[in-house]
């Protein structure tokens, strides 16, 4: 008997090239069936709604309580219909074991973490008080680094490391080239964050690595993926073909309308939409992973793709290819999701607002085979 069955929903699974009415059914924490009549010992009708693989938002910072900039995962799970949230660096070797201790393991949704090259991570963000971890070369320590990242080898999705102008301030690049040293000690991949230069976008995408993530991929200019005639630059297409990851990560800071009508424009989407959400940017103009999603929606992207790039998308790129899917005997995890037709405003990082005529709400959250949220 399942568990659980959400029926009547239009089940969207890019993983399958599935998008069609049906049922979808829950059993011991994994998907037991997909097809029409199912029934089971809870039954949901989810008639008029999407129901999509758990979605995975591939950049947040979630140690709550541990950094200033960390804000609540299953708060932003009931909101934003997330059911995996990747740390992005928030920790360090200094206090990874604190974060994995009293936020990760506690947490009723999955949180998956990069370890921040910086010893202590990203400690100094919030409205008031911003510093970059990395404008002092003091703190990074590569051997701590590779000890923590071998101690905690079972959770640990790879490096993180903050580069530009804000993180890194007269250090440069040189802060990557420690992180690309760490991460190839420990067989891992980093995720490059890049804002204002220095350093120059070139300077970082000439060193990342296939299966590397760049992050803020399609952030406003200046360090911007486009030039102003339309053009992606050479640096960029060069780094997609050798396998470069790249990822919006909107955060506060970090995502422009232009520059994203450019990329989208010359073809070039990115391979992963992710929030950024932080105590900041949670309060606009990111909000959550939803609202990102949303505002590809409203940039023409349809909605399969923009459900494939939060989910199974995310998966490979994170080497999880058990999530972000709905194939029978995956886990057990579904966001069920609410597509609003309306007027909205959209604002990206630098204040352009766009008007858009649809929106992306969670509707409901399904974790280890059960309905989670609402109750």
């Amino acid at each position: 008997m399942n568990d659980l069955v959400l029926k009547n929903g239009r089940v969207v699974d890019p993983s399958q090239a599935l998008d069609k009415l049906t049922d979808i059914a829950f059993a011991n924490g994994k998907v037991s069936a997909i097809g029409d009549g199912l029934s089971g010992t809870s039954e949901r009708d989810v008639r008029g709604k999407i129901v999509a693989p758990g979605l995975i938002d591939l950049h947040t910072h979630v140690y709550w309580g541990g950094t200033s900039l960390g804000v609540e995962a299953e708060l932003l799970a009931r909101t934003g219909g997330v059911t995996t949230f990747v740390d992005a660096g928030s920790a360090g070797p200094g206090n990874f074991h604190g974060f994995r201790k009293h936020v990760i393991e506690p947490s009723a949704v999955r949180i998956l973490p990069y370890l921040n090259v910086s010893f202590p991570g990203i400690f100094a963000f919030s409205k008031a008080v911003m510093v970059g971890e990395n404008c002092d070369m003091r703190l990074i320590d590569a051997r701590e680094a590779v000890r923590v990242a071998h101690e905690h080898k079972d959770l640990v999705l790879g490096i993180k490391v903050r580069v530009g102008r804000t993180a890194s301030g007269d250090s440069g690049v040189a802060p990557l080239d420690i992180a690309l040293d760490v991460a190839e000690e420990v067989g891992l991949p980093v995720m490059a964050h890049l804002d204002m230069p220095p350093p120059s976008r070139r300077e970082v995408m000439d060193r990342l690595r296939p299966g590397d993530i760049l992050t803020h991929c399609f952030r406003p200019f200046p360090n911007a993926p486009v030039r102003a005639d339309g053009k992606v630059r050479d640096e960029v297409l060069a780094a997609r073909s050798r396998g470069v990851i790249f990822d919006i990560g909107h955060g506060g800071g970090s995502f422009g309308f232009g520059t994203t009508r450019g990329m989208l424009a010359a073809g070039f989407l990115p391979d992963v939409i992710s929030s950024d959400v932080h105590v900041i940017s949670i309060e606009g103009p990111a909000f959550d992973l939803l609202t990102t999603m949303s505002k590809f929606l409203c940039l023409g992207v349809d909605l399969s793709t923009v459900i494939k790039l939060a989910t199974v998308n995310a998966a490979l790129a994170i080497k999880r290819p058990g999530l972000g899917t709905l194939k029978v005997g995956s886990v057990g995890e579904a966001t069920v999701i609410d597509l609003v037709s309306g007027t909205f405003d959209y604002a990206d990082s630098i204040g352009e607002h766009m008007s858009g005529d649809k929106r992306l709400l969670s509707a409901g959250v399904v974790l280890a085979g059960r309905w989670w949220h609402p109750a």
